[in-house]
């Protein structure tokens, strides 16, 4: 039986619940996962009470990527995405979105797909205090796909990282005016920086 950690009915558009699935076990587990092992997830915020922290440090980009519509075409089924943990490659994990009905999501594979990396740029928001990074208003860095931005802040990243990945696999956001951008990013320090993540299109 999965581990369920949906425990309350869906309250808004990215409440998307998620099944996430040991396929294959290639070393030793520190948490003793095992193949064929399930873990459900109410939406992207509720990780499995106990579930493998490090495992879940890498998986919650793609969380958050497949609840706001990102779709992966090399993947047999494109809502879904094959991960392996960071500890030596030990488990692959597959994300899964559910249905309102608890029914795998399912979309065709699409035919010699190829890369497409989306060209993102990063704009500064707003500031309040001093950052060590000297960031001011109106400072913006491009990239594309899943490059860093030479020398940008790593704490930073690590905060925008889920964001870009999911824009560049065409992730869309309700919240937002234009819906291909997220003007949310916080740094973690002090909360001194905010970002806006925009994919060009």
């Amino acid at each position: 039986m999965p581990q369920d950690s949906s425990k309350s009915t869906k309250s808004s558009s990215h409440d998307i619940p998620l099944l996430v699935t040991i396929t294959k076990v290639v070393g030793r587990c520190y948490r003793g996962y095992k193949e064929g092992d399930q873990f459900i997830l109410k939406d992207f915020t509720h990780v499995p009470e106990d579930f493998c922290q490090g495992a879940g440090t890498v998986l919650f980009p793609i969380f958050y990527a497949l609840s706001f519509g990102a779709e992966f075409p090399f993947e047999e089924n494109p809502r879904s995405l094959h991960t392996y943990c960071p500890d030596a490659g030990a488990v692959e994990f597959l994300t899964e979105v559910l249905t309102e009905s608890g029914e795998v999501e399912r979309k065709p594979k699409v035919e010699n797909a190829k890369p497409n990396p989306k060209k993102l740029v990063i704009s500064v928001e707003e500031v309040k205090g001093h950052c060590v990074y000297d960031y001011k208003v109106g400072d913006s860095f491009e990239t594309t796909g899943l490059r860093t931005p030479a020398g940008f802040c790593g704490a930073a990243y690590n905060a925008i990282f889920p964001v870009l990945f999911a824009l560049n696999f065409g992730a869309r956001f309700p919240f937002s005016e234009d819906g291909i951008s997220n003007s949310r990013i916080t740094c973690p320090d002090g909360a001194k920086v905010r970002f806006k993540v925009r994919r060009v299109e």
